[in-house]
């Protein structure tokens, strides 16, 4: 059985989020929490937000017998919706700022 959780519209850039997805994917759930409870990035307490949530959606789910057996089948980190601004600069010019936002998708097996 397969569960899984979304999460959208997150205020970081893939490439960050994508260095510590890289951390946990294929791992156990129990192993991935503990990793990321001592990695020291911002997106390391999005990624372990989103995992609890995946978890408790496996409790959720009647189908899931064991909730400690569960692992990392999938974790996807797409590129969001691009913020485009502009910051002054000398000489009555002007430089793009992007900000950027991520999708990111775990599946639980």
């Amino acid at each position: 059985m397969e569960v899984k959780a979304v999460l959208r519209y997150i205020r970081t850039s893939p490439r960050k989020a994508r260095l510590v997805a890289d951390l946990i994917r294929g791992k156990n759930a129990s192993d991935a929490l503990n990793i990321l409870a001592f990695t020291q990035k911002a997106s390391a307490r999005i990624l372990e937000k989103l995992l609890k949530s995946a978890i408790a959606n496996a409790e959720d789910a009647k189908e899931v017998k064991d909730v400690d057996s569960l692992t990392i089948s999938q974790i996807r980190v797409d590129e969001g919706p691009v913020s485009k601004r502009h910051m002054p600069r000398a000489r009555g010019r002007a430089t793009p700022i992007k900000k950027r936002t991520s999708h990111i998708t775990i599946v639980l097996k």
